[in-house]
């Protein structure tokens, strides 16, 4: 068995409330059921299971392997896996392929597959965010300088934390934080990198988060992974979602220039982004590796309110200020990525790996499509694949 990154278990699923230890109603746990129990039709939810199998098919695939969750409610009602989590033992620049493993030597995908979230992983600095903020030792419109003085041109331009968390900053999308010689070089770029673009106005940025990453630890003296771990991931039961290294996730790319921005070789079970890996491989812009099914926990949890079985990681009201537009750190009501899910109030994130996560309050959905499309190399990013899933799924919700 595939060695993965966490200890492998899955959640109960026991439906219903339930009862905690101090006696108050529980969010139901998640279960595999059919699509009618999960009030979804049956044959969208067959075309969505069909597609995404069609994007791993041919000598040229969206992508290597993919793993789709797809429910309503505490039900799962799709699981599946299709293709390889290590296909190619290399690219070859002069044929523009990757060269394929015998096939003794591939390694198929499962639903226990992890895969390198990238990007998803903000979502999990954004909920370990608005923790602080729920326990009062984070203002949301606190000044980044007040918490990092020694940060000192976000101090001087009075970058607040709302700001990283919505990406308003004005900071620029990244820094060449791989180039740098050591960590001491790493830290003085960005404590002395200033918004380029106008605060206020929305530019993408990674930087972003990595700022809002160091607010956290300077705030409660302890590792972003640490606060992933301990206020997320371990009391929600998701075993399998941790920072690398993970020996069994997906493989992603053969890194090397002039594609990429580093000279790394085939990937797998460490941090695909180059940033990510300078930084030791915990940042708050990516590095978490997970499962389809750790996923659904998560967008689960969040759903109910915050719950999931007897454990509470956010109360009500702030979960409600983490999805409602712009979004902290969720982006909402994004078709180009969320298909018809998007319009009333969709919140998630895609993963330049891959990866996608999209959970619906108005519908009590969620999707997770997880992929290594950058296996063997990297290529121009195509979301039209996690659009036309997320499409199905939205009508599986109007066809019941």
């Amino acid at each position: 068995m595939e060695q993965a990154c966490g200890h492998g278990g899955r959640a109960s699923s026991r439906p219903g409330a339930q009862r905690s230890g101090g006696g108050e109603l529980s969010a139901p746990r998640l279960r595999g059921d059919t699509p009618e129990r999960a009030g979804l039709d049956p044959r969208e939810l067959n075309r969505l299971v069909q597609e995404v199998r069609d994007l791993t098919a041919g000598e040229r695939p969206w992508a290597a392997g993919v793993v789709v969750v797809a429910g309503r409610g505490p039900v799962i009602a799709v699981e599946e896996a299709a293709g390889w989590a290590v296909r190619y033992s290399s690219y070859d620049p002069r044929t523009d392929a990757g060269v394929e493993l015998p096939p003794r030597d591939r390694v198929p995908v499962t639903v226990d597959t992890p895969f390198d979230l990238a990007s998803v992983t903000k979502l999990f600095t954004a909920v370990a965010a608005v923790q602080q903020i729920e326990r009062g030792t984070l203002g949301m419109d606190a000044r980044v300088g007040d918490y990092l003085p020694d940060f000192h041109a976000a101090a001087r331009h009075g970058t607040t934390v709302r700001e990283l968390l919505t990406h308003t900053s004005g900071l620029r999308p990244e820094l060449p934080l791989y180039d740098c010689a050591d960590d001491a070089e790493r830290m003085a770029m960005l404590r002395a990198e200033p918004p380029v673009g106008v605060p206020g106005t929305y530019t993408y940025s990674d930087l972003n988060l990595l700022l809002l990453q160091f607010v956290l630890e300077r705030i409660t003296g302890r590792r972003l992974d640490v606060l992933v771990r301990d206020g997320i991931t371990r009391p929600l039961g998701m075993t399998a979602t941790r920072f690398g290294p993970c020996p069994g996730a997906a493989a992603t790319e053969d890194q090397r220039r002039p594609w990429a921005k580093a000279d790394r070789g085939m990937l797998r079970g460490v941090v695909h982004d180059e940033n990510a890996w300078a930084l030791g491989g915990v940042a708050g812009h990516a590095g978490l590796f997970s499962t389809g099914r750790d996923l659904a926990v998560f967008c689960r949890a969040l759903l109910a309110g915050g719950s999931y079985g007897p454990a509470r990681i956010l109360g009500p009201d702030f979960v409600e200020l983490l999805l409602t537009p712009p979004g902290l750190g969720f982006a909402v009501d994004q078709p180009w990525f969320m298909g018809e899910l998007a319009g009333r109030g969709a919140a998630g994130h895609t993963g330049f790996t891959g990866t996608s996560l999209v959970l619906d309050p108005a519908t009590d959905t969620y999707l997770i499509l997880l992929a290594n499309t950058v296996h063997p190399r990297r290529r121009p990013p195509d979301s039209r694949p996690r659009a036309a899933a997320a499409t199905r799924l939205a009508r599986a919700v109007k066809g019941t």
